[in-house]
């Protein structure tokens, strides 16, 4: 598929989620065959007003390129100027976040607030397509809730206003993650629009990603928390999509050094207090499903610094390899 001239493998990406898809997580998904980048969610307002952090999540790093930043907020004319502003970090394309549940975002009138209101969501794009020289995204989701669902018409007027491609969530705000995304609704919106359309929900491995362009005929799917502790996952999507063979995960040993790789990673980024603060969740989903992992994963919780994960790591391989 292309967004604007950039081609993009028909494989899997990952998605872009907030507090979690942060640089080093994305650059090791991308050398695992991650299709694209997409940064966490900025905040217009804040990149506007000179906010640090808002500039901090704007980086891309070039081992994870082609990739996008993604925006948030409410104003058509806030968002075009942060789309502008966003340019001094060289993004290939921008993204822009219609779909996010979280109530601090859509008390603001943002994220998947915007589907309630269809024509500020096209004035929106309409105003940051004009702005910037760069092709424009969209992601969003099935509709605000059960009674009102309108992706195909959302779809539609983001089309119509100028939108490169888009990106759907099969479920509704209502739904927040709740299992069952709906992927009729993705081949729907795939069959209104003549723009490329990426789906995003439920894609968990490499036989549910070749359903999902089975069911859909969507462009791209996009993997979010299946992604979480196994980026390896978009190998096995690659592998599986290219011949049929079904790699298996890789061994315990292995998954540590990726872990211990993700928490080298993250602190060259953010220097050694944030990252392993930040790394304890990844921590504790590199380590699920293993045989008498719980306590491993309960001191995951705690470690403070690389060198605390490296001999937790070690100790985990011993207790499964003289079980």
């Amino acid at each position: 598929m292309k967004i604007g001239t950039i081609s993009i493998p028909r494989t899997a990406a990952l998605a872009p989620m907030a507090g979690v898809a942060d640089r080093a997580f994305r650059e090791l998904c991308r050398d695992y065959g991650s299709a694209v980048s997409v940064g966490e969610m900025v905040s217009a307002k804040g990149l506007c007003y000179g906010d640090r952090k808002s500039g901090e999540l704007l980086v891309l790093g070039e081992a994870e390129r082609p990739g996008a930043v993604q925006l948030f907020g409410d104003d058509p004319d806030i968002l075009a100027e942060a789309a502008r502003r966003a340019l001094a970090w060289r993004p290939d394309w921008i993204d822009l976040n219609m779909g996010c549940p979280a109530p601090k975002i859509t008390g603001s009138g943002a994220g998947s607030a915007l589907m309630k209101d269809p024509e500020k969501a096209g004035r929106i794009v309409r105003a940051v397509a004009d702005a910037v020289p760069l092709p424009v995204t969209v992601k969003f989701r099935k509709g605000w809730d059960a009674a009102h669902v309108n992706a195909v018409e959302f779809a539609r007027i983001c089309e119509a206003n100028g939108a490169a491609a888009l990106t759907v969530h099969g479920r509704t705000r209502e739904q927040m993650y709740q299992p069952g995304a709906d992927w009729d609704i993705i081949r729907a919106v795939k069959a209104a629009v003549a723009i490329p359309v990426i789906g995003n929900g439920d894609v968990t491995d490499a036989e549910s990603a070749a359903a999902m362009y089975a069911a859909t005929g969507c462009d791209l799917v996009m993997v979010g928390r299946a992604a979480l502790g196994r980026p390896w996952v978009f190998r096995q999507i690659e592998r599986y999509l290219a011949d049929g063979t079904l790699l298996p995960d890789p061994p315990l040993e292995e998954r540590m050094a990726v872990l211990l790789r993700h928490a080298e990673l993250a602190i060259r980024y953010k220097g050694e207090g944030i990252a392993m603060r930040e790394i304890r969740r990844h921590a504790f989903a590199y380590m699920k499903g293993v045989r008498g992992g719980a306590d491993f994963r309960r001191r995951a919780g705690l470690v403070s610094s690389l060198e605390e994960l490296r001999t937790l790591a070690d100790e985990l391989i011993n207790s499964t390899e003289n079980s």
